[in-house]
C-alpha cells in the first residue's frame, strides 16, 4: 500500500479516558456518523475487541467490513488491519496517545485505505485526509462532550 495519511488533534482529557472511548467499539454508533453499526466479534482476555464488524454508510461510499485489532499494552496505542470488506481490499490504521505536560491529550491517527475500485492516488489521499479529520473531530467531540 502507499504512504499512510497522518492526522493528530488535540484533546482536553487524560490519554486513559480517550482510549476508553476509542475502546468501546460498539458505542461507535452513537458518535460516529457513518458507523451504522459495529459488532464485536472476538475479544481478548483484556475484554478489548479482537476483531470486529462494521457497517458503513458514508452517503456514496457503503461497506461492511472486519477489522482485527492489536492493543498496545500502556494503554497508549492501537492499531488494526482489514480482515475483509466489501469496496475495501485493504485497510490499516492506527492511534497512538500522547500525554502533553498539561494533562490533555494528543491523538495521531494514521490510515491507509484501499479500495476494490480504481481510484487516482490524489482522490485517494483526499478521502483519506476527509476520513481522519472528521474521525478526529468526533472523537474530540465524544471525550470533551
Amino acid at each position: 500500500m502507499a504512504d499512510r495519511t497522518q492526522r493528530s488533534i488535540l484533546i482536553e482529557a487524560p490519554s486513559r479516558r480517550v482510549m476508553a472511548v476509542i475502546a468501546d467499539l460498539e458505542s461507535y454508533p452513537e458518535w460516529v456518523a457513518a458507523a451504522k453499526s459495529v459488532e464485536v466479534l472476538e475479544s481478548g482476555a483484556d475484554g478489548r475487541a479482537r476483531t470486529a464488524r462494521f457497517v458503513l454508510d458514508a452517503g456514496v461510499v457503503k461497506d461492511t467490513y472486519v477489522l482485527s485489532y492489536t492493543w498496545r499494552p500502556d494503554d497508549k496505542s492501537v492499531s488494526w488491519k482489514l480482515l475483509s470488506g466489501e469496496l475495501q481490499k485493504a485497510q490499516d490504521g492506527s492511534y497512538e496517545l500522547l500525554d502533553q505536560p498539561d494533562g490533555t491529550t494528543e491523538v495521531v491517527y494514521e490510515l491507509t485505505v484501499d479500495l476494490n475500485i480504481p481510484m487516482i492516488g490524489m482522490f485517494k489521499r483526499k478521502a483519506e485526509k476527509v476520513i481522519t479529520d472528521t474521525a478526529l473531530k468526533e472523537l474530540k467531540k465524544r471525550v470533551e462532550g
